[in-house]
């Protein structure tokens, strides 16, 4: 995306002097007229009132009918012309002849302008003609005399320019309006534009854009599903990783804009909304589905206005753990085996080297009989590779350790029907042999033994080792998650180990006596390869 060219400030303001000067143009477009048209009218008013004033004087009569001099009406109309601000004043007979003029050398010369006539007949009216005073706005009014007879008329004019002036003057006022508008807008603009920013953390439109759609790539790539509701409960924000678990679980519609109570019935978020707590590594069934669960509020100003859940599939957690956990054990298996392998040479070297070459023989024939009497035990009677692999890993780790590790095995272990079962018995027999070793890693006699019995589809697992024991308080919390007695940050294992009993629906029988060494004994279903119907 394209760095904006302008701030989010200076486009508000462009925005607000242009709509303003818009609102301007319009405004002038659509009332000039009637401005002019009102000043207009009301310059013909006020000529005609002065007009009717003009003819109902005496004076005036009197002059039409010879009674008064001329000098008298020529100074009655100066002074009326001065005290209403009209350009002129004009008194004429019937004839049409001026008796009254601003210009004293226009009376008793005609008047012009061709607009007198109706006057003359007894008609008032108001016309727009040019004279010699230049054009103007002219207003008539017939004088009659007391007997009813028209004896002249009265024209009195207000100069076109003092009109146009007058309209100037309206829109004058109506503009310098809009500027100061203008200028008010720019104001409460740049206010608006700090305000916005203010609550935009001080980021530009532009930023925010190309902020939410890289946090949106970045949500949308995760594998974690991610589900956020608002204070209402309200479904805001739904990644696709949610969408494919909600698919497998059966949910095809939109989530977005929902009640989370109507479409995740089961689920915590509103609470978490209310609580402002948040739930860890929470499992959830979610119709058939199970989910491991991260819960946490959204918090604004130290109020919670909404909640997150993040999420994955259990069997997916699960797939990668034991990954994780066979990589370990076999990486393990093979630094026992190569330290186990080492001592061997050192013997071998030493023996070499003080040529004692009958004992070496003999040393060389036992190890690789023993080792070949050990590693063909396991593997004829563990017929899985994979566990026989595993169990031989540990049988080197053991002698590593210093400690005496038995294994027997009364019936051959048949391949499982399910291959995943392989994987949980790899988690039982490692972390119940693990548990052993070092219960007799501080004890004079170090002695572990595993026993491996199938029958009648029940697959039993025996350790017993000679370690010190646990007391009876001991054992009703030690498949608890995070107890141990070997200090902070232990007692996952033995937790692990129950769960995976319990996914196989298996039993764990626990006998322990102090000082007399601990007993752990499981019983598994267990579904031989070739057994199959």
């Amino acid at each position: 995306m394209k760095k904006g060219k302008f701030s989010l400030q200076i486009i508000i303001i462009m925005f607000v002097c242009i709509v303003v000067a818009l609102s301007l143009g319009i405004t002038d477009l659509l009332i000039s007229k009637t401005i002019t048209s009102s000043v207009e009218e009301t310059q013909a008013d006020k000529a005609l009132n002065v007009a009717r004033m003009v003819s109902l004087n005496q004076l005036v009569i009197d002059s039409l009918e010879g009674s008064s001099s001329s000098e008298e009406i020529q100074a009655f109309a100066s002074q009326i012309k001065n005290r209403t601000n009209v350009n002129f004043v004009t008194v004429m007979d019937m004839e049409g002849i001026r008796l009254t003029h601003p210009d004293t050398e226009q009376v008793g010369k005609p008047f012009r302008g061709g607009d007198e006539g109706p006057a003359l007949k007894g008609k008032e009216y108001v016309s727009i003609s040019k004279g010699t005073l230049g054009p103007s706005l002219r207003a008539f009014t017939p004088i009659i005399n007391a007997q009813g007879k028209q004896v002249g008329a009265a024209a009195v004019g207000i100069s076109l320019e003092n009109v146009t002036k007058a309209v100037n003057n309206g829109r004058k006022g109506m503009v310098i309006g809009t500027l100061i508008g203008i200028l008010i807008g720019v104001m409460g603009a740049v206010g608006l534009a700090r305000y916005i920013k203010k609550t935009l953390l001080g980021l530009e439109p532009i930023a925010i854009a190309r902020l939410l759609e890289e946090r949106s790539s970045m949500l949308q790539s995760v594998r974690e599903g991610i589900i956020a509701i608002d204070q209402e409960g309200k479904i805001t924000l739904v990644n696709r990783a949610a969408s494919r678990i909600f698919k497998k679980a059966g949910l095809e519609e939109d989530p977005l804009g929902q009640s989370i109570e109507e479409y995740l019935p089961d689920t915590r978020l509103n609470r978490i909304t209310k609580s402002g707590e948040m739930e860890m590594d929470q499992e959830q069934n979610l119709h058939g589905v199970t989910i491991l669960v991260n819960r946490v509020p959204v918090v604004v100003e130290n109020q919670p206005v909404g909640a997150i859940a993040t999420f994955r599939d259990k069997t997916e957690v699960q797939l990668l753990a034991e990954q994780l956990t066979g990589v370990r054990n076999y990486a393990d298996a093979l630094r026992a085996q190569a330290h186990e392998f080492m001592n061997k040479l050192h013997v071998i070297l030493g023996l070499v080297r003080t040529e004692q070459y009958d004992t070496l023989a003999n040393y060389v024939s036992e190890t690789v009989t023993h080792r070949e009497t050990e590693v063909g035990f396991v593997t004829k009677m563990v017929l899985d590779p994979v566990l026989a692999g595993f169990l031989i890993g540990k049988l080197s780790f053991a002698r590593e350790s210093g400690v005496s590790l038995s294994i027997n095995c009364e019936n051959k272990l048949l391949k499982p029907e399910n291959q995943k079962i392989t994987h949980e018995l790899i988690t039982i027999i490692g972390n119940l042999v693990d548990n052993a070793l070092e219960a007799v890693a501080d004890r004079p006699t170090k002695k572990v033994d595993l026993m491996l019995d199938y029958a009648e589809d029940i697959l039993t697992i025996e350790v017993k080792d000679s370690g010190m024991g646990m007391t009876k308080a001991i054992q009703d919390q030690i498949l608890t998650k995070g107890f141990s007695t070997k200090g902070a940050n232990r007692g996952l294992g033995l937790f692990i180990l129950a769960q995976a009993i319990e996914r196989l629906e298996g039993e764990l029988i626990i006998s322990s006596k102090p000082e007399k060494g601990t007993n752990f004994a499981v019983y598994i279903p267990y579904k031989a390869e070739d057994e199959q119907n």
